[in-house]
């Protein structure tokens, strides 16, 4: 399989599922002359045209409306936010339009609309530019929200949420576009929704990471190895529907768990999956269940603040050797 960055594979999943069905489209703010303000869409208005890779003007609001509106007549619309952050003046389309016109509509309008950009920390971007959002997302019935943390899960379930009849957050990470991995290039390859994957395989301590977290557990698992702690890494890629079966199985073979995110403690996507895991498996769990997440306060803009800020790798070895009584 080639090794490709992972925006080249976002780009590889909106190219293949645009040639594949012509209801579908691009909107957004640089998508089309610019090419993406991360290059994700380059290339697609040379193919494609004007028609169906629209550059839209600064109104978030505006456009995701328009998106709205196109969906509920059949077309696919994907929805380009240059930032998530900016997804904060467009929430009255997508969370009281996009979320709630299946359900208030009795069944008679489907909302087939992806919304995607970046999302959480970026560099040195300060607090109105570097956040996590997927939490407040995942909190409205309605909404799928996918968190991809490898170049072949972007194209996998990127495309699974194209061909999806619901509407998709689709929250990728902005410090990722550059990381490398083997993705298929099979035009039929999807990764359906809803379906966690295990990165790392293990016995002593389970660690629930999502999206930048992802490969942060990783080196941690590679670093408590030495120390002869088995950890076993879960990323449940979906948010909502969110693939607890999975996570609360493996915690039943470990007897530990580090849920691990960049995000904001407090109502946080950790804190439902900790819930989750006591209420399903409480008597499997030999110490309470960690968190490791984001400062509970806005991003700092001076980068070495930025860094405290965000879990490392020392973090997570420093949790699990928490619950694992080995501190």
């Amino acid at each position: 399989m080639p090794l490709i960055t992972m925006r080249e594979a976002l780009n590889q999943a909106l190219r293949e599922e645009m040639r594949r069905d012509e209801s579908v489209f691009l909107m957004g703010e640089e998508v089309g002359a610019y090419e993406g303000a991360y290059k994700v869409s380059r290339g697609l208005l040379a193919e494609f045209g004007p028609k169906r890779v629209i550059d839209t003007p600064i109104s978030e609001l505006g456009f995701a409306g328009l998106g709205v509106g196109a969906a509920m007549v059949g077309l696919r619309p994907v929805i380009e936010f240059m930032t998530f952050n900016f997804s904060i003046l467009a929430t009255d389309q997508i969370i009281n339009s996009a979320a709630k016109m299946l359900y208030m509509s009795g069944g008679q309008f489907k909302i087939p609309i992806v919304f995607r950009g970046p999302n959480g920390s970026a560099y040195q971007v300060s607090s109105q530019h570097s956040q996590a959002l997927e939490s407040w997302y995942a909190h409205f019935p309605g909404l799928k929200v996918v968190m991809p943390s490898t170049p072949a899960d972007a194209k996998g379930l990127l495309k699974s949420a194209i061909r999806d009849d619901d509407p998709v957050i689709f929250m990728e990470q902005e410090r990722m576009y550059g990381m490398k991995g083997e993705v298929p290039e099979d035009e039929d390859f999807i990764i359906p929704l809803g379906v966690a994957d295990i990165k790392r395989e293990g016995t002593d301590v389970t660690i629930v990471a999502r999206s930048l977290m992802v490969p942060v557990a990783l080196r941690a698992a590679e670093e408590l190895e030495k120390e002869g702690i088995s950890c076993e890494v879960i990323d449940p890629r979906t948010i909502r529907p969110l693939d607890i079966e999975t996570i609360v199985n493996s915690v039943k073979k470990t007897n530990r768990v580090v849920i691990a995110e960049e995000s904001h403690p407090f109502c946080g996507v950790g804190a439902e999956i900790s819930a989750e895991i006591i209420e399903r498996a409480f008597d499997y769990l030999d110490a309470p269940p960690r968190r490791v997440s984001g400062a509970d306060a806005p991003m700092p803009y001076a980068k070495n603040l930025e860094a405290l800020a965000i879990p490392d790798v020392q973090r997570i070895v420093a949790a699990v050797r928490e619950v694992t009584y080995t501190a």
